[in-house]
Parts: structure tokens; sequence; C-alpha cells
């Protein structure tokens, strides 16, 4: 039973000769994945065959199956190793000692044998493979390859020439098909076996064909003396174009006894082997070759090496030397006897046959390259071809495989352990990058390691079957890890953001878009920098990324930021990128607690992330929040940049504080007066003592500052204590005691809380009014004491408490006022002693004491036995450094004092260093969150509290960046450490941790603990430069210096030669951060110190020349930092140096030249010198003061010029960004009433009309048989025309009619575009048929154009398969265009919006705001916007269902006459319904309405319409003086003429303006609107022309430049307020991000196969041809009309914009270059800078489409097929065939006789069946 597995498909294959038989192993198929494949690979293809011993594989090529020979077995596999066939071929009865036989009794010895496939090839010219096994002495059969189970041929009785493979299993046979000039010969080359093998020459040629195959008869056979003194051991067989080569191992004969590697080449066309050549390879200082492969131009070889061959080596040859030595060898044999040059023999005649070595003529080799008869053979070089190894490996190889990806040789060994190398080949090294176990341990990879054609699969024959993707590149999922996998196959493509083959990058060949491991400074993209670093969450503003070797991309592609889920577009400017921060409901709420939110930043290309960081957004507000207790100083001194308002109480970012309100700027302020904690307003501290006794009634003071920001406001404080269960408030008063400094007197109170404990500590905080708290410098509290209490400790603690001993009734300690002063005790009573007991662990004395009160008092000697005396003096003056500290603890805090260490040796146990009498040292503990703690002091078991100086803990410092990033290893470079908190750090440090040599370490660092502990008064000791830790690890630091709390400054350590950096990293205090997590990922690296030239060329010992005040050029010779300069002169020293950093660099010795001395020069000649001088310099002045005269006058000017450029500038672009912010606007309301009504398109039947009959309006036909009475008569000519279009389907019938009515002159264009149409409109139920036609059609036209010029094909519309394409294209498009057309919907509406902004002269039809410079209102009219309420009743617009009238707003001018207020107010109160629905604007009058009964209707013209000099000027809203907000109403007209129009204009609409006014009246007069038409031509006024009248033409043309900026200004507002629509319109034409429309696909696909037909390789021409075929016939046209597309009325001014886009898109679609110049029209101008990027958005819309799949002819019959039932009007399909026959009865007579004069036509009896149809239509008589 066989099994097989599959998890995914496999690649194509590759033929692959055969190589040497595997012992017989029981070998499963591995087959191994070289490339990923589309989809991920995770599993393996895998087949095995139980009890079966795989030997060979074979590919076919182009068969798509792979060949497996086995041991009496043989399989036909697909590329999925699935199994399609299997063939038996064994056992059977042979002996190797027995000739082939059928009788068994001819063998008495034959047993059953196994039979072992030996050779396995493939003949691709015959499709046969051939198979050869091991019984019956090797014979050979052919097989089919599509099925290995049928036998083409087998020897029924092999003769000994038939004698092919090895009958012996563990001997080679390697073999190759070699296809000549009509056959195949099989190369064949075997080792030694068996008895009978002696006969059986090592390599012999042999046919496949003819009565024998398999024979070597008549053929070359390699001639050997005594085969088994050579006994060849061959390897591996291969070809290349020219020369098949033999990869073997032999002995030599008697001289040569040990086994040496050779090659041996012959020519493919030699069937005699006269070619034969062989020379040693030796692979230098190794052994035997075991494994071989020739890849393109090097042949690689395997040879064991070591001990008994357990290792091996990998050399390679490469060709042209391997043929170099072959040749030589061949010349020396065929031309010197085989001497060399010395002398000696080079080659020879080998395998002891009678042929020698002869001397032949010099050009003998050239004259017979590849041998002859009477040339020796066959040759033997004696010099081996020497390589070096490219690499070692620990055990031997046993098959290599190779192939050339990307410019690189990858190599693939599978050794004998069943390991699989991947080896990248570079140059003269070998290097394994990755290893991997393919089959169990112990169990050899078999030769047969095959590669297919497309570099993406090996099969293998191992014992397990996996499949492993050698280069599956995919598996590495960012930039990092593929780099670092060093894998030579993938490398890091940036845009795709995926590790990929360089040939699946398709951008690879441009800079930085593939990044390959093994290029130098090849490094994954990252953001080093951000400016700013945070921001705001309030605003909105830019950030700037540094991207260094960011790729570049194409002009119409872009990057993005994406901030979380926020995408920006970039600007980039070379490594400098832009982006806009999202705005504040954009960014996340920040984390409950928190002052910010930091998010993802990642600079986007599409979809895909080319790099990242974090971003954070701060909230100044959430700061102050954070920090109850001092707000100011959390806002202040916060990492951000926030300010605090001190009489408002705010924290904000940026100059915000109220008006008139100073401000404490942020601390980063550094240059800014009033900066930082220390500027706060605060409680500095109380004023007296902190001690607050319970029940006495007690006055707190406190100290406050920084009261500057509250002069001259008035306000009342309020003192706080926070009391347990209790919030008291006290009255306050300020008493200012200096200009920015007082103190706060709280109100005398009376204190009696419940305390547990003698002292309790009391927070105690300032408001200034209710709320607005002061900052407290630092946490102030009061303690609340309890007087009196027995035991209360030692007597310092009772001064402290103002207790005394009061001797008064029964002795007790009291408060001091409670005691009479009388009984008052200086002294502590007698202290009794009841137990002394002795402590085991030392001389420590354990005393409990009764009454002990004066056991810390400053003097009390209290006696207590005479054995006993204590004596203690307490300590005094407890204060600590520093006040605050990390909450992560472990901060060394100093007490400073008196009496700390003398009598209480146990306090050691709990510091860091020895107790000193003034001070101790202590290291923090670590707390959960920020805050004041009292520092507690344990003396014994005594304690005291340092109430004065409580520690306040803070922030834990944090880093968030650090920059540079590398340094030389001399050090000294300064690095800018920035984060959060960072004044707390006592003593930070820069450490690096090396891996230092022996010689390094003995340099002088010795070990050292890193917490010294020091004895008192000795100073603190500096920490070691480089000291030496465990491990063998060296540890060199440099202390940084604190510049604030959010920057470090620190210089980089020295690092010594020969020290290798493992770890840099920053020490604060107690924490350790690498430096990588300071800077964001990025590792610090060190590189070699820079190395300078010397000055002197000679050397450092020679001085350089120099004349003083001149520049030294320092070159820098190798090293990461430029250079200094330093300028000579007279402060220069003798020997100048250059200081990088701590590098120190000698420029050698300079030597300063003297000046030379002046030669005396005559007096007179001074003087005349002198004379001539001072002429020229008058002259000189002269022509320079006249010169600035003039230049002052045209500066005037030019500034003058500039100040009204940029006036008009300004006021142009607040113009445009007004009219952008209204347009769009107008457009999201727009938008929202599409939803509800839609976008009006035309139905299907509509749209066909329009486009195939453009100039009629949508009703082109006449209606059906029109003027035929009868109705007999009707139902004739009705069957005529039925016989007229099955006639049509006669494609001859149909392509002669178009040709002969082609053919005739009077055939006008207007007719062929008509007939054109006339046929689609009939022929549109059968698509298919039409399309053929057309195809046949463009076909002819491409073989007429191809003779004249062929880029002129489709140009117009001048045939009519031309008109026929164009119909063809609005049939299968229109679906596509209701999905995609919704953006020139929204560019009309637009356009539209614009226009009706603007005045528009009813007249001449010019407007302000238009884009088209003809259409221009050049003339500045003044107008005013109005918005009238329409009265809308149910008759006129009103919501369906309503029966009351509604007002509705409409936006008109008061300069538009009655009929533009009528089509505006139409359009807004009838904004959802189609143009073709509504009523007429000539149906309907206006009507003013002015209280109840005023009623005025509104015309154009009438009674009051104002006259002057033959001029009437149209009736405005101005004209009747309509205010704004005034009531009006449509009405209908009374006369019958409106209703006339309205009934046109709703049977046949025509979406187009129809004109509202004629000039002209009677009488002479003329109308006009805004301006008066010219009056007479421009000749006329020239000759009338007087003095005056040309002086006034000079004034206006002086005025001319100022017209024309303002003109093109407007121009240009409207363009770039279009802007947006007109690129979503391009987009959505351009774009095939959805699938391609299957018709477009066709189109292109047949226009390809036309061009390449008729043998045009002109890429412009087929971009021409696709052009005009789709872009210019189809979308232009449906650009310039939208009435095509929607129900709309589309004005001439429109029409005139839409013209202007159009021709931009035509523009666009040109290859020529787009230029413009001082006299382009400005129409060409306004988009000038925008075609370029429309030019690529067509080239790439025909690149995707060019990439996309292929349509098929089914597949597009199938759409034809749906499309045809489209239009089923029947009525118009007759309608439409009479007006073709109309046609037809014009040229009657020509296109009978061209039906007649068509042979195949008189077969069909075309012009028969005519006659029958003009019978019936015409009821003419005819000869039938």
């Amino acid at each position: 039973m066989w099994h097989a597995a599959q998890e995914t498909p496999l690649l194509r294959s590759l033929l692959v000769p055969g190589m040497a038989a595997w012992p017989s192993y029981y070998l499963h198929l591995l087959l191994l994945l070289l490339s990923p494949t589309p989809r991920p690979l995770t599993g393996a293809h895998h087949f095995s065959a139980p009890n079966t011993t795989f030997n060979h594989l074979a590919l076919a090529p182009g068969q798509g199956s792979l060949y497996v020979g086995a041991v009496n077995r043989l399989f036909q596999l697909s590329l999925e190793l699935q199994l399609e066939a299997v063939a038996v071929t064994g056992p059977v009865i042979d002996s190797p000692d027995c000739v082939p036989f059928r009788d068994p009794a001819e063998c008495p010895q034959a047993r059953l044998t196994d039979n072992a496939n030996q050779l396995l090839l493939v003949s691709s010219r015959a499709q046969e493979l051939v198979a050869c096994g091991q019984v019956r002495q090797g014979v050979c059969e052919k097989r089919r390859l599509g099925d290995v189970t049928e036998v083409l041929y087998q020897a029924e009785d092999p003769g000994d020439g038939q004698f092919v493979a090895a009958n012996t299993p563990g001997v080679a046979t390697v073999g190759l098909v070699v296809p000549l000039p009509g056959r195949d010969l099989l190369l064949v080359a075997r080792g030694l076996a068996g008895k009978l093998s002696a006969g059986v020459p090592p390599l012999t040629v042999r046919q496949l064909a003819g009565p024998q195959p398999f024979s070597s008869e008549g053929l070359g056979r390699l001639g050997v003396g005594d085969f088994s003194d050579y006994n060849n051991s061959y390897v591996g067989a291969f070809a290349d174009t020219h020369s098949a080569y033999f990869i073997f191992r032999r002995r030599g004969a008697r001289a040569q006894a040990e086994y040496r590697s050779y090659v041996a080449r012959i020519c493919l066309g030699d069937a005699n082997l006269y070619s034969y050549v062989e020379v040693p390879l030796a692979c230098r200082g190794q052994g035997l070759i075991q494994a071989a492969f020739l890849a393109p131009g090097t042949l690689l070889g395997a040879f064991a090496t070591g001990s008994r061959g357990a290792q091996a080596a990998l050399c390679a040859f490469p060709l042209a030397e391997l043929d170099g030595s072959m040749e030589q060898a061949r010349r020396l044999c065929y031309t010197a006897s085989g001497q060399g040059p010395s002398g000696m023999e080079e080659a020879t005649v080998e395998y002891g046959v009678t042929s020698r070595c002869v001397t032949l003529p010099a050009d003998s080799p050239e004259s017979y390259p590849c041998g002859d008869e009477h040339t020796p053979s066959p040759i033997a070089g004696r010099q081996p071809l020497e390589a070096q190894p490219l690499l070692q490996l620990g055990h031997p190889i046993s098959a290599i495989a190779a192939l050339q990806a990307d410019g690189h040789m990858i190599a693939f060994l599978g050794d004998t352990q069943g390991q699989l190398h991947k080896v990248f080949l570079n140059s003269s090294q070998g290097q394994v990058y990755h290893s991997q176990q393919v089959g169990p341990p112990g169990s050899p990879i078999s030769p047969d390691l095959l590669v297919d054609s497309n570099g993406g699969h090996l099969y293998v024959l191992t014992a397990q079957q996996v499949r492993v993707p050698v280069a599956a590149c995919p598996q590495f999922p960012n930039c990092t890890s593929c780099l670092q996998a060093r894998d030579p196959l993938c490398g890091w493509c940036i845009l795709q953001g995926r590790c990929t083959r360089k040939s699946q990058c398709r951008r690879a060949a441009q800079p930085n878009q593939w990044l390959w491991s093994y290029e130098e400074d090849s490094h994954c993209l990252h953001i080093q920098s951000l400016l700013p670093a945070h921001h705001p969450r309030q605003e909105q503003g830019q950030v700037t990324l540094s991207v260094p070797r960011l790729p570049t991309l194409a002009v119409d592609e872009y990057f993005h930021c994406a901030f979380g889920d926020y995408d920006s577009l970039a600007h980039v400017e070379g490594p400098h990128v832009t982006c806009v921060t999202p705005p504040q409901d954009q960014v996340p709420l920040n984390p409950p607690g928190t002052d910010h939110i930091t998010l993802p930043l990642a600079l986007m290309f599409e979809d895909v992330a080319v790099a990242a960081t974090n971003f954070s957004f701060y909230d100044c507000s959430a700061v102050q929040a954070l920090e109850v207790a001092a707000p100011c100083h959390a806002c202040v001194s916060s990492l951000w940049r926030c300010h605090w308002c001190p009489q408002s109480s705010h924290c904000v970012h940026g100059e915000q504080c109220p008006e008139g309100e100073r401000t404490v700027y942020s601390a980063q302020e550094m240059d800014i007066q009033g900066h930082g904690p220390e500027a706060c307003p605060q409680v500095v501290g109380l004023a007296g003592p902190h001690l607050v006794p319970v029940g006495w009634e007690s006055h707190l003071a406190l100290h406050v500052q920084n009261l500057q920001y509250f002069r001259g406001l008035s306000a009342t404080y309020h003192c706080w204590l926070e009391l347990p269960g209790a919030l008291q408030r006290l009255p306050a008063s300020l008493e200012e005691t200096a200009a920015d400094t007082g103190l706060i007197h709280c109100q005398a109170q009376q204190f009696h809380p419940s305390m547990s404990q003698r002292e309790l500590p009391v927070p105690i905080y300032v408001t200034r009014g209710e709320v607005q708290r002061l900052d407290n410098a630092h946490a102030l509290h009061g303690e609340l004491g309890v007087p009196g209490q027995e035991g209360a400790g030692d007597a310092a603690q009772q001064c402290y408490l103002g207790c005394l001993w009061c001797g008064d009734g029964q002795p007790t300690c009291r408060y001091g006022p409670l005691c009479p002063p009388g009984a008052v005790e200086p002294l502590c009573p007698m202290p009794s002693i009841y137990m002394v007991s002795h402590s085991p662990s030392g001389p420590l004395l354990t005393t409990l004491l009764h009454d002990l009160v004066s056991h810390f008092s400053p003097a009390p000697h209290c006696p207590t036995s005479p054995q006993f005396r204590l004596t203690a003096s307490g300590p005094q003056s407890l204060t600590i450094e520093p006040l605050t500290g990390p909450t992560e603890g472990g901060l060394a805090l100093t007490i400073l004092g008196s009496n700390l260490g003398r009598a209480f040796a146990d306090v050691q146990d709990a510091v860091s260093e020895p107790v000193c009498p003034k001070t101790i040292v202590c290291r923090t503990m670590p707390q959960a969150t920020p805050g004041e703690a009292m520092v507690l002091v344990v003396f014994g078991h005594a304690e005291r509290k340092l109430l004065s100086s409580p520690f306040r803990y803070t922030a834990n410092p944090q880093l968030v960046a650090a920059e540079p990033s590398v340094s030389f290893r001399g050090g000294g470079r300064l690095i800018h450490v920035r984060g959060t908190g960072l004044d707390v750090v006592w003593q930070p440090l820069l450490s690096v941790w090396l891996e230092a040599e022996a010689e390094v370490k003995a340099l002088g660092a010795q070990p050292q603990d890193l917490n010294p502990r020091r004895s008192c008064e000795a100073p603190a000791a500096e920490p070691q430069t480089c000291i030496q830790l465990g491990g063998g690890l060296l540890q060199c630091s440099t202390i940084c210096s604190v510049n604030s709390s959010g920057l470090l400054l620190c210089r980089s350590p020295a690092v010594p030669d020969g020290a290798h950096p493992k770890r840099v990293f920053f020490t604060l205090d107690n924490v350790q951060v690498d430096f990588a997590s300071a800077s964001g990922g990025q590792s610090f690296l060190y590189q070699p110190n820079p190395r300078l030239a010397p000055l002197s060329r000679e050397g450092l010992a020679r001085p350089y020349r120099l004349k003083p005040g001149h520049i030294l050029d320092v070159e820098v010779r190798r090293g990461p930092q430029p250079g200094n300069q330093q300028r000579g002169g007279t402060s220069l020293p003798p020997h100048p140096q250059v200081q990088m950093g701590n590098v120190r660099l000698a420029l050698g010795p300079v030597q300063y030249e003297a000046e030379p001395t002046m030669s005396t020069f005559p007096v007179e000649a001074q003087v005349g010198l002198g004379m001539g001088a001072a002429v020229l310099i008058a002259a000189v002045l002269l022509l320079t003061l006249m010169y600035r005269h003039k230049s002052k006058q045209a500066l005037r000017d030019y500034q003058k010029v500039l100040v009204q450029l940029e006036n008009l500038e300004t006021g142009v672009g607040d113009q445009c960004r007004k009219e952008f912010t209204d347009l769009m606007t107008e457009m999201t309301d727009l938008s929202s009433d599409l939803e509800a009504s839609g976008i009006p398109f035309l139905d299907y039947h509509t749209f066909a009309e329009r486009a195939f009959f453009p100039g009629h309006g949508g009703c082109p036909l006449l209606p059906e048989l029109e003027g035929l009475e009868e109705e007999g008569r009707r139902a004739t000519v009705r069957q005529g025309l039925t016989q007229l279009s099955n006639l049509l389907n006669s494609k001859l019938f149909l392509l002669t009619l178009i040709h002969t009515l082609e053919e005739q002159p009077g055939f006008s264009q207007r007719d062929r575009c008509h007939v054109a149409s006339l046929l689609s409109l009939v022929l549109h139920g059968k698509l298919e048929y039409l399309t053929d036609i057309m195809r046949t059609l463009l076909g002819d036209l491409a073989a007429h154009y191809v003779h004249k010029n062929p880029k002129l094909m489709l140009r117009r519309t001048e045939t009519m398969v031309e008109k026929l394409l164009t119909n063809w294209l609005s049939i299968c498009l229109y679906a596509f265009l209701r999905v995609r057309v919704t953006p020139l919907y929204m560019l009309f509406r637009a356009i539209q919006y614009q226009l009706d902004k603007g005045p528009v002269d009813a007249v001449t039809g010019k407007a302000k705001r238009t884009l088209n410079d003809s259409h221009l209102l050049r003339e500045d009219v003044e107008f005013r916007p109005l918005t009238l309420m329409v009265l809308v009743g149910p008759g006129a617009g009103a919501a369906v269902g309503s029966s009351e009238m509604q007002r509705l707003p409409a936006r008109v001018l008061d300069t538009d006459t009655i009929t533009q207020v009528k089509e505006k107010v139409l359009d807004q109160v009838y904004k959802g319904t189609p143009f073709s629905q509504r009523p007429s604007v000539h149906a309907l009058d206006l009507e003013w309405r002015s209280g109840l009964a005023g009623h005025l209707t509104l015309s154009d013209e009438d009674l009051t319409s104002v006259t002057q000099n033959h001029w009437k000027r149209l009736n405005t809203l101005q004209h009747y003086k309509v205010p704004d907000g005034a009531t009006v109403g449509l009405i209908p007209q009374l006369h019958n003429g409106g209703a006339v129009s309205q009934s046109l204009a709703q049977n046949c609409p025509s979406g187009e303006d129809i004109p509202m006014l004629e000039d002209g009246d009677d009488g002479g007069v003329r109308l006009w609107h805004l301006v008066k038409a010219t009056e007479e031509p421009e000749g006329a006024k020239a000759r009338r022309s007087s003095l005056r009248e040309r002086e006034r033409e000079r004034a206006r043309a002086k005025a001319i430049p100022e017209i024309y900026l303002s003109r093109r200004a407007l121009l240009s507002c409207l363009q770039g307020t279009l802007q947006k629509f007109v690129d979503d319109t391009f987009q959505a034409i351009l774009s095939v991000n959805r699938p391609v429309p299957i018709a477009v696909k066709y189109l292109f696909d047949f226009l390809d196969e036309l061009a390449e037909k008729h043998g045009i390789e002109d890429p412009e021409t087929l971009h021409i041809w696709k052009t005009n075929s789709l872009l210019l016939r189809f979308w232009v046209n449906a650009l310039k009309n939208p009435q095509l597309l929607f129900d709309v009325r589309v004005s001439d001014n429109v029409d005139a914009i839409l013209a202007v886009i159009a021709q931009t898109f035509i523009d666009s679609c040109t290859l020529s270059e787009h230029k413009v110049g001082r006299d382009s029209p400005v129409n060409k101008l306004l988009y000038a800078r925008e075609i370029p990027r429309y030019k690529q958005m067509v080239e790439k819309y025909y690149a995707d489409i060019r990439q996309s799949p292929p349509v098929s002819y089914q597949e597009m019959n199938s759409a034809l097929a749906e499309l045809s039932g489209n239009y089923t009007s029947v009525s118009h399909c007759l309608e439409a065939l009479q007006e073709l026959y109309n046609h037809i009865h014009r040229y009657y007579d020509q296109i009978i006789s061209a039906l007649e004069e068509d042979p195949v036509g008189q077969k069909m009896q075309l012009a028969c069946r005519l006659q029958q149809v003009a019978a019936l239509v015409e009821n003419k008589v005819t000869d039938l």
C-alpha cells in the first residue's frame, strides 16, 4: 500500500541529469521548498512505500510528473507527490553470473532476485522514460512518460552490446540523454561489477532509437586495457550547452596505486568519444570527491577530509578554468607529445590503449575541437586543477544541488547524517546560513538532489519526509528577523512590508527598496527622531519624523502616518517626513491616573508599516489633577511643556493664560524668567515650631513666596488642617514681608482630636479663596502632641514636646504651662534596675530600666548601683539629604547631626556605611506611590522621627530618548538623554560592559566593590573609569551631569582597543536601563577612532609649511566622525592637534613662511599711479551714483508691484479657503439628500438611445411605420422588415453592406454614425454577433492603417466600426457606470453650485465663476446674495401628502434675471426630483408677495424695464428692489405656451439648456443684462481712434497686468476649489481597485493581438489605440455630457467648465510631454501642474489592466448574452429597421451589384433575399 500526503501545491520542475546510484537504504521521498508559494506552507509533501527501497529520482520537464525508481517498482507521481501509476519490475529469476536467459535451466544458479533501479532518465523528445535495473546484466527498457505501466520497448534476447547498468546494487551507474539533430543518444558511465562486467567499457555511447535500442554498436566506447586496474567509481554526470562532464574517482595502472578525483569532458555531438579529456581535481589538503553538481559557470565538489573521511570540504572549480585546463592537456597531447614547457609530461593517453600523444600541426586543436579519428584519445592531464576549500563541515557530504538566484549562488548540501545545509557562496568563501535535520540521524541523503526549473523546490530521497522552505521568506514576520536570518535568498521589501525574494519585490532594482542582510550598512528603517517628541492633545499640529534611507515613491504615491487608528497624509522632503497629528476627538482618552496617552506612530505606505515608534499626546489639565498638593509644581516640572496660570489655577500648554494674567513657565523654558517650580506661588514651611499641643490654643504661621502674581488682587486666605475624620478650615491673613514673600497667619485654635498615639502628624495647606490652593513646597505637616503622659520616652523628646517633670502632688510628666513654677524638677528621679542579663551573642548589655525618662537627656547622671554606671548623650540636630528620591528606593540617604554613633553600635546593622558621629548613610526602601514619608531613626530601642525634614518620594525616573547612538572608541562624545524625574538621581552613570582580552585587563582595572563602604571622616571615593567584574567582564563608566529634570548630559566611556562592547546601559542610582530601551530600540555602537592624514606628506616628523592666515584642510582617512578644521594664524601652535571627544590627533609640526619684502618702487611711478587711480575712482563713483539712482527707482516700482501682488494673493487665498469650505458644506448636505433620493440615473433604455443618437435628444426614431394608413400594408412592411432583420444575421451580407455604404461618395460621416447606431439597436439582442462583426471590422481597419500611419487609427469617428465600438462600450459599461460614476455627479453638482454663487450674464452667457477663459465675465459686477422664502404648495413641489403651503429658503443673487431666479428656485425646491419630472421654467411665473394682499408678478421684460440708446436692460431682483428674506411664489402662467413647453420637456427631455433670450427686438432695441455686447467691429473703432483715444488705450494697457492677474486669480481659485472633485472623478475612472470590467480587458487584449499580428512593437502606438478606443472615445464623452448618464439640465456654462476638465483628461492620456509657455491659453495653464500626476495614473491604469488575468472567449460571450436582453423594445427595433432600409434604398443598386459579384453571396442568394425585402417594404416589382 502506498502512502502519500499533501498540504500545499508545488512549482514546476526541471530535468536534472542522472546521479550516481545510491546504496539500497530504506529511504522515503523528501521534497524541499526553495522559494515561498503565494500562500503559507506549513506542511510537507511525502510519499512512502512500505518495504520498498527507493533508488533514483527523475523529473520530466513540462510533463508535470516525478518518477521514482525503486527496488522492484517504478512509481509515477504528481508534483504534489500523489501516486499516479506504479509498475512492477521485479523480483525476477536471475543471477549476475549468467547472461539473460529465457529458460531457467540455462542458469542453474539463478534465484529470485530483487531488481534495484540503477539508472532512471527522461527522453523529452520521444516522451519516454529510460529505466535500467540490476537484473539481466543491467539491460534497460523504455516506458511511456504519461503512464509508466506501458512498456514501449524491452529487449527479449539482449546481446552483450545492450548491457548498460551495473549488475551489482552498490556500484554506481550514471548517464545522460543527449539530444542531437534527428536523434537522441545515451551516455552511460558505470563501475566494475560482477564477473561479466569486465567486457563492458566504463563509458559508452548508446542509441535510444533504431532496431536495437541501448546498443553501443558503431558508437564510441572508452576502451580500457584492463578495467580492474582503473576501477572507475562515478559520482555524477552533467551537461551544459556544449559538453558533457563525468565526475569520478579512480586509481592508475600500476604507477598510480592510490585513488584520485577526476573530471572527464566530451563534446555533446561526439558519438565516438574522440574528444574525451580528463584532468585530476584537487581540493587543497582534502581527500576524494564524494558528490558534485554543475552549477552555472562552476563545478561544485564535496571532498572527504579528516581521519577516515569523517568530515567534508566544499570546493568550487570555475568552469572556465576547468575547460582551460582540459584544452591545455588536449593541446599538449595534440601538438607536443604531451610535454609541457619544462619538458615534463603534462598530458598522456590513459587506460592502457595503444594510442599515444603525437605532434600534429599547431592549429590542430582549433581545427578539430572535438577530435577525429587521427587524434589521440582518451587524453588525461597530469596537472591537477586545484581549488581552495570554501567551506568545511563536520560530516561527509553525500549530495549537492545549487541554484543561481538574484545574482547569488546558493548551494544545498546533504550529509550522511540526514542534515541539509544551506550555503551562501560568496566569492572565495561559503557560509552556512541554515542547517536542518531532514531525516533520522545517521540516515544519509541520496545524491539525487534535484532542483526544479523555477528554483522553487528540491526533491530529496531520505528516510523521512518533510518539506522545509529553504527560502521561506514569509516566515520572518518583521524586518529585523528577516535580516538577522541572513538568508541570501531573502530580503526585506520595504514598501510591501514583508520578507521576500528579490524577484518578488517589485521595486527591488530601485535604491532603498529591498534590504539584503549581506550588504554593508543594511539596517531596517527606523524613525531616528521626532520633532516635536510629543504634542498636546488639544491642538492639531505637525510632527516631523527623521527616517534615514527612506525609499522614493512615484509621483502619485504617498506615505501616510498612522497615529493609532488615525491616518494622516505625509509630506516627504528627503529623509524628513511631516505629518499632521489627529484632532482632539480622534485621540483616545488618557488612561485613568495619567496625564498622557502614548499611541503607536507608524509611517505607512498603503497598508504597510515602513517604520514605527511611539508618540505621546499630553494633557496639561490632567497633569494638574495628578498632584493636588502642588499643582503648579507638577505642571511646570512635568515632562511636557506645560505652563501655570496662577490667578485662574489652570495648567495650560502654550501661551494660553487669560489676557493680562502672568504665567509661570515650564522648567524647560530655560531662556524665560519665571520658569520652573521655584517660580510657583507656594507655602515654604511653618514659621514656628511644628508641635501643636492638644487642648491648648495655638497659633500657626506659614512662610509663603512668589506672591507677585497676585499683586493688586484682593483675596481671602484659609488654612486647612486634615484632622482625623474631618477637614478643619481656619481663617487666615496675609502679612507681606517683602515684594514677593509673606507670612500666612492662621487663626488661633484649640485642637481636640481623638488620638491613639502621642504624636499625630496633620497635613496643612493654604487656599486663596475657597478652592485656589497654593502649592506646598514640600510635604507640610504640623505635629499634634499630647503632653504629660508617663513613660513618654526620652527627655529630649519631652523637651521637644514642651513637657517637664512636675513634682507637684503626684509626680508626673506635664506640659510646661500646667506645672507650677516651684514644682519643676530639673533632674529625673533615680532609675531602678530590676534585671540584668548577659547576651550570649556578644558583649552587648541588655538593660530593662524603670523610669528611664532621662535615658537620652542631655546631662543626667543617674547612678544605679556600685557596679554599673550608664552615661549617654542623645543625638542632636538631625537633618537629611537629599530630601527627595524615587519610589523604587535604593537611594543613599545621609542623616546629618551630632552624637550619632558613640554608644549605639547596633545601629550599624541597618545602614550601608559605618555610623559616624556626624553622619549615618541609609538606603531608602521602595514605596508604591509618590508622596511624603517620615524618616524614623532607631537608636537601639529608642526611635527618633525627623519631623522637620520629611523625605518626599517622587515618581521613578524614566528615560524616553537618548541620542546620538554611536561613538568612536576613544569616547567623550556628548550624549543627550531625555526623560522625566531625572533630577532625583543622585549619581547617574553611563556604563559599558566589555569582553576584554588578557592584555586589556592588565591595564590597571582591578576588581572593585560596586557599593564600597568607607570609613568615617574619609572622603567619598570617585568611581574608577574601568573596573573588573566577575565572569571576565570589564565595566567602564562615566558620570553624567543632571542638566534638568528632563535632561542628562553624558559622555561616552572610552573603550580600550581589543575590547568588545557587550552591553551599554545607564545606572540611575539603584536602577540599570539599557541604552536600547532608552533610545527606542536603537543599540549603541562603537566605531573605530578616526585617523587624520598628516599635514606633511613626508610624515609627522617633517614640518608643514604654511602662510599665516591660511586654512588647514584635514583629511579623515577612516572613522565615523568628520575631522575638524583648525584655522592657521598667529595663534596656531607649532604642533596643532584635533580633538574629538577624548581623542587627540596630532597633525605634525607647522612652520610659518615669512612674507616676502616688497621691492622699492620709483616715486614718479607712484605719483602717476596715484593720479590715475584717483581719476578712475572718481569715474567709478559717478557711475555708481547714477546706477544706484536708477536701481532705487526700479526697486521702488518693483516693491510696489510686490505689495499689490501680495495683497492680491492674500485676498485670493482667503477667498479660496472660504469657497472650498462652503462647497464642502454644500456637498455634505447634498450627500445627505442623495441618501434619501439617490442619484437621478437615466434608465438603460434612455441611456442607450442618448448614447447611440446623441444629437437627437433621446427621441431619434420616427414613429413605427409612419405614413402607412392601411393596416394590411403595415403588415406587409412589417414582414419585409422582419426578413431584413434575418438577412442582417448573415455576416457576409452585413459586412458587404457596411463596406458598400462606406465606399459611396455621398454617404457622409453623419450617415455612417447613424447607420452604425441603427445596427447597434437592431443587433442589441445578439451582442455576441455584434461583437464578432466589430472584431472583423477592427481587423480590417488596422490592416488599412498599418500601411499608412497606425497611430491615426481610432483617432476620429470616421468609419462605422468606430461608432460601433463607441456603442459597444456604452452597452457593456452601463452597469459599471452606475457603480463608479458617483464622483462625476458630485463634480457636476459642485460646478453648478459654484456657478450659482456668481453672476451670469443672461444675454452673452458669460459667468464670473468659470474655468473657461472664453466664458469668463471680465467686468467687475457688484452683486449681493439673497435668500428668498419660496411658498411651495401641494402642486408645486411640496412633500408628498402635504396639503399646506411650506416656506423653503432659496439662494439667489440680486443681479439675477427673473428667469435665472426661477431656475435657481426650481433647482433648490425640486433638488431631489429628476429634471424631466420638474415643471418647465417657462410654464411658471414668479410672484413677489408682501403682506396679505401685496402680490407682484415679476418678469424679465415689462413696462418698468429701462431702455437707453436702443439698449433695453433685463429686469433683475435689484431692479424690483426685492429685499433679503422676501417671500415669493411660483404660479402657473395664464397663457398656454408654458404648458406646451412643459409637455415638450417631459416628453422628450434633452437635458440641455435652451436659450432663454434672443438678441434684438422690434424697433432695433437690443437687450443686455450685466454688460453690453460689442456694438461694432474692432477695425471700425481703430479707424476712428483719436489721439485721446490712443492715450486711453495706453492707460488701459498699463492696467492689463493687474486685470490679468485678477482674472487668473479667479480662475485659479475656482480650480483649487474644484480640485478634490476632479481628482475623485479621475480616480474613479482610472482606478482598478475593483475587478477590471470584462469588456475593457477583452478590448485591450484584442488590440494587443492586432498589434502583434501586424508586427507593431512601438508601445506608443498601442497606448494611442487603447486611449482612443476607451478613454477618449467613451470617458471623455461621459465627462463632457453628464446628461447622457443623469436626468439633469446642463447649462452652457457648466458645459464650458466640463470642456476644460475633459481637455485636461485628454492631455493626461497622451504620452508626449505637456508643455506650456507664456502664450499658452489660460485653460491649459490651470491644470499644468496636475497633468503629470494624471499621466502617471493613466500609465498605472494600463499596467494594472495588462497584469489582470485574461478574459476567455466563453466568459465574454456569457457576459454579452446577459447584456443582450437589456434593450427589448420591439417597436424601436422595427423603427430602426425602417430607417436602416431607407439608407439601403438610397444605394440599392450598388448593394445588389456587390452581393451579386461575391461568389459566396451568389451561393447564399443574398441579392435575391434583399430584393424580396424591397418588394415587401416598397411594394416594388422585381424580376423574382
